[in-house]
């Protein structure tokens, strides 16, 4: 196997390297592996932010955010004895991979829960925000939340949220726009909602907690649709987002009706520590130690069967830490989260470029302690996310190429993802335009009884959720001339979604040049950590 070459460079290098004729191979994600890959000299990388020092006391900065909040009482003064409360909690699709533990949501539950016992409050259940995602099973819940909040309140005050319940949803009303909304019953009846949110991405957290985390279907109609993706821009730039707009439509309407009292914790991008730190660093600044550890690691992936790799990944948390929390209302709180949220993860790059290469690994939101990541999902981690990560404009540019390594294996899940299994082999080779799907088929599915009964008693994705993932794509989808798949282990796959194969990175690169010019730019994002480009 080839190694790594060493190259004598500064220390406190910024964020964007350009490859040279002595530059390493890059270390690129390929499902539940790596490749290594030599770059055209010439090609721009873009490196996440080294991760931010965290806060010395966690839990001290969780008790000042709830007694210092923006533009509300503190927490304790909102509390009165024989009130009914409801705490809704992210669910597990953030952060990835997760967390060590203690998680930061269960720091904030134990605080917030002492402070409702020492106030007479005991009317109280945790409600996990779902929305359409599939149930958390009792292990996962446990150790988001920690032993002691499990054991008070399991199971029958603490449980996941169930949009398709007949009688545990109730309709606010419409927004000035249309929109639908409709929200969770109990929180609905409730004197105090307290919302516990993991900021990962700028995407997450404000009017969206409320108005996605604890709605139901309808309301999710309203704004993921084709369309709605299409005219998004960037889902990583909320001002320039139709969905954000509309998420804060709806999370208004809400909190015109119920008391809602915000509470958004913020990450580091510490993903990898330990053993795997030099995972964290520019190839060029490895040691022999460095060196080393990456070819053992790809040594023993390469001799195991893909069970055993994929095993190895979701045991392996991440070494987040909290870099910030704010509390109280929702667009104070939320406006303090996104710009530390950039503060780490976005990173300042001069134009816009032809070529766009990046791995995908084994994770995303709708797959943690799956059994696979599905062609549905890897295609949402490309065309949707990866693409999207940006402000400003997009760094690849309309009809450029974006060039990705991932085996593309047809491996689902059958009980997190069974409607995604009917979608991937009855509706993709039918159609693959996203405005056809919505209209002829999205009802079908979401009504399906028996997806309905697997969401609801199982622990499956709504029946809805793979049409959602397919209209994550669609402006990347729209703006992209060509997607490349190195590494993949079929063609039928990538031809599915629209893709073409590569033998070798050298070939997709030539690919994209047939289309882009010899002289095309290239940049490759350098995922993980999460890097969100700044393009000016």
């Amino acid at each position: 196997m080839r190694s790594i070459r060493p190259k004598t460079r500064a220390s406190n290098r910024e964020n964007i390297v350009t490859i040279d004729t002595d530059s390493a191979p890059r270390i690129m994600f390929s499902g539940e592996n790596f490749r290594l890959e030599d770059l055209p000299v010439g090609t721009r990388v873009i490196y996440p932010k080294r991760p931010m020092s965290p806060v010395a006391n966690p839990k001290a900065a969780i008790r000042y955010a709830l007694n210092n909040p923006e533009g509300m009482d503190p927490l304790h003064a909102l509390l009165k004895p024989g009130m009914k409360v409801t705490i809704a909690i992210d669910d597990i699709s953030m952060p990835l991979p997760v967390m060590r533990t203690p998680d930061v949501r269960q720091l904030v539950l134990e605080i917030v829960c002492e402070m409702l016992a020492d106030h007479g409050v005991d009317d109280v259940h945790l409600i996990i925000a779902l929305a359409l995602h599939r149930r958390m099973t009792d292990a996962e819940i446990k150790r988001m939340v920690g032993t002691k909040i499990w054991n008070e309140f399991a199971p029958d005050r603490l449980y996941n949220h169930d949009a398709c319940d007949p009688d545990g949803m109730v309709v606010l009303g419409r927004t000035r726009h249309g929109e639908l909304v409709e929200v969770n019953k109990r929180a609905a009846e409730s004197d105090l909602v307290i919302y516990c949110n993991l900021n990962f991405v700028p995407m997450n957290g404000g009017h969206k907690s409320m108005g996605v985390g604890l709605c139901g279907y309808e309301s999710l109609k309203a704004h993921h649709t084709p369309k709605g993706i299409v005219d998004s821009n960037s889902f990583m730039d909320p001002p320039k987002s139709h969905l954000s707009h509309s998420f804060g439509r709806q999370g208004s309407l809400i909190e015109q009706h119920l008391k809602v009292f915000h509470i958004e914790t913020v990450l580091n991008n510490r993903t990898f520590d330990g053993p795997l730190s030099f995972l964290m660093k520019n190839e060029d600044d490895f040691t022999e130690s460095d060196r080393l550890k990456f070819q053992g690691m790809k040594w023993a992936l390469d001799k195991m069967p893909f069970a055993a790799r994929r095993e190895i990944f979701m045991r392996t948390p991440a070494a987040y830490e909290l870099i910030g929390c704010w509390a109280g209302a929702c667009e104070p709180v939320h406006e303090k989260t996104l710009a530390k949220s950039y503060e780490q993860y976005s990173v300042e790059v001069d134009g816009q470029c032809d070529i766009l290469i990046t791995g995908i690994p084994y994770i995303s939101p709708y797959n943690v302690n799956s059994k696979a990541l599905n062609p549905l999902l890897v295609q949402v981690m490309a065309q949707g996310y990866y693409y999207h990560m940006y402000r400003g404009q997009p760094l690849v540019r309309d009809g450029g190429v974006m060039i990705i390594t991932h085996p593309c294996s047809d491996k689902f899940d059958p009980v997190h993802h069974p409607s995604y299994i009917e979608f991937f082999n009855r509706i993709l080779p039918e159609t693959r335009d996203s405005y056809t799907m919505e209209k002829k088929y999205q009802d079908e599915f979401a009504y399906n009884p028996s997806y309905v009964e697997m969401y609801r008693r199982g622990n499956a994705y709504h029946g809805a959720h793979p049409f959602y993932m397919w209209y994550w794509g669609q402006r990347g989808r729209e703006k992209l001339s060509r997607v490349i798949v190195v590494g993949a282990d079929n063609a039928t796959v990538p031809a599915l979604l629209g893709w073409e194969t590569a033998g070798s990175m050298a070939e997709a690169i030539a690919m994209a040049q047939g289309t882009m010019g010899r002289s095309a730019q290239i940049t490759m994002m350098h995922h993980p950590p999460i890097v969100i480009a700044d393009v000016v």
